[in-house]
């Protein structure tokens, strides 16, 4: 009998959990092997914190990795010892690590199962694709080359570019930490040394909390564009029924949700509940909307959805608000407009800001500068070989806004003249231009299901090869 072979590149969340899903909806000749560069498998950025006080932005309830077993996780979570004594409830908000836990668990789970055998967990760095025969050649770092009849691309989030400024040498620095999730990123800070961090959401939310855990006393600094904060989780209450649609224009659109959020509050709820109910609908409004459209969305409103959208768990938003309330903090709407490299080994550097809306400049002097602008998401210039690579032969493109990779409604990859793949697609993080809302669990959970039913029905039939053909032309059926 011929196996078919389905390779996943990336072994973060996205990729487990498709791997996973396809291991429930493939037939039995179907193998799938999952390649992850790191030696941990199932957590990525996200999950791989080992900060307890990074909390999981999403209440437990609403984490099953499975849209049909929706307490999955909650019952995991609840069997686990350490929920002896803290008894987690599906409004609790639990660590980040402990999630990395439960992915772990499910793949652990999967390989010994009666299907585990169908999945290979496979450490390696993908650098590129050969598409030209077949099967496909995925070529690791390490020159070893994985055969697979199809791909699937869950590379996740690459971290942020450094903002620019007319001197960049600062940024070779040891008073810059490009990656706030990479491990050293706060080693050697004395417990009082000034720190400035650059982007005010979830990401600085997360350097702060571990400034703090540390123990931290000295001045801690965030400036973004505009100084925005992510708002805090709260019970939502009752959602009114609003029987108007969905504009598909983004003033539109704005107008309609401080409506809503108005007359929600009149009748004793909050916006929170206003801006949830739209998520079942969010990617909908994202694909209806013209380019032009969306453009203009992420250029004014995108930070106010951000920070309504993206909250933070009560606990953390109690720390947050303490370190400013005691000085220790300070949030500024601004932006960075050089650096002053001190001559020799002297502990401070200078960082030179504007304050928004004004033409003054400000010294501030720090020890370290901290990126925390989230994750880089220009796909014409992000630096990861296999993507530097299918850009670079054409094998791909990046979407009209250059969030991500351009992709169809099912996945699958358009090449540099809009042709669509039958073989190479693309899940998570990186098919943001396409949905827009792809970093939540509950969105990536869902894309994972609807893509393992997709590449199910692309299986081949036992002992009958693949079709040789690669592409379809733009607009063919």
């Amino acid at each position: 009998m011929m196996d078919f072979t389905i390779a996943v590149v990336g072994g973060g969340f996205s990729g487990s959990l498709l791997s996973l899903h396809l291991l429930r909806h493939c037939p039995p000749h179907a193998r799938i092997i999952l390649i992850e560069r790191n030696a941990a498998f199932g957590q990525g950025v996200a999950y791989s914190t080992d900060n307890a006080s990074h909390l999981l932005n999403v209440p437990a309830g609403r984490m099953s990795a499975f849209h049909d077993r929706p307490s999955d996780f909650l019952d995991w979570l609840t069997r686990q010892p350490a929920a002896n004594a803290a008894a987690p409830t599906a409004g609790s908000f639990v660590p980040r690590q402990i999630y990395g836990d439960y992915i772990g668990h499910l793949l652990e789970a999967g390989l010994a199962g009666p299907t585990g055998a169908r999945l290979r967990l496979m450490q390696g760095d993908a650098v590129s694709l050969d598409r030209s025969g077949h099967p496909l050649q995925i070529h690791l770092a390490d020159s070893n080359v994985v055969a697979a009849d199809l791909a699937v691309l869950a590379i996740g989030n690459f971290p942020p570019a450094p903002p620019p400024v007319a001197d960049p040498s600062f940024y070779d620095t040891a008073f810059y930490a490009p990656d706030p999730w990479a491990a050293g990123t706060l080693d050697g800070l004395a417990p009082d040394a000034p720190v400035l961090l650059i982007g005010t959401g979830l990401t600085m939310v997360d350097v702060a909390i571990s400034l703090l855990d540390r123990g931290h006393r000295g001045p801690i600094h965030a400036i973004s564009r505009r100084g925005l904060l992510p708002r805090r989780h709260v019970a939502a209450g009752a959602n009114p029924h609003f029987a108007n649609p969905y504009p598909t224009t983004t003033r539109a659109l704005m107008r309609q949700l401080r409506q809503q959020a108005a007359q929600a509050t009149a009748a004793g709820g909050n916006w929170h509940a206003v801006i949830d109910g739209l998520r079942p609908f969010t990617q909908d409004i994202w694909q209806a909307m013209e380019v032009a459209e969306r453009a203009r969305f992420l250029r004014h409103p995108r930070a106010w959805w951000d920070v309504l959208r993206h909250r933070m768990a009560g606990a953390v938003a109690d720390r947050i608000d303490a370190a400013q309330a005691r000085g220790q903090m300070r949030i500024d709407a601004g932006r960075v407009m050089g650096y002053r490299i001190p001559d020799g080994p002297a502990p401070l550097a200078d960082v030179i800001w504007r304050p928004r809306g004004t033409e003054d400049r400000h010294s501030l002097q720090v020890a370290r500068v901290v990126n925390c602008t989230g994750v880089f998401a220009d796909f014409a210039r992000i630096p990861h070989p296999l993507v530097r690579d299918l850009l670079g032969n054409g094998e791909a493109r990046p979407d009209n806004l250059r969030l991500g990779l351009d992709v169809t409604r099912n996945g699958a990859l358009r090449n540099a003249a809009g042709a669509i793949s039958r073989r190479i697609f693309a899940v998570g993080p990186v098919t943001k231009g396409a949905f827009w809302e792809m970093t939540a669990v509950p969105d990536i959970r869902r894309q994972c299901e609807v893509m393992a039913f997709h590449l199910a029905g692309l299986v081949s039939p036992a002992g009958s090869p693949p079709a040789p053909s690669t592409t379809i032309p733009a607009g063919a059926s």
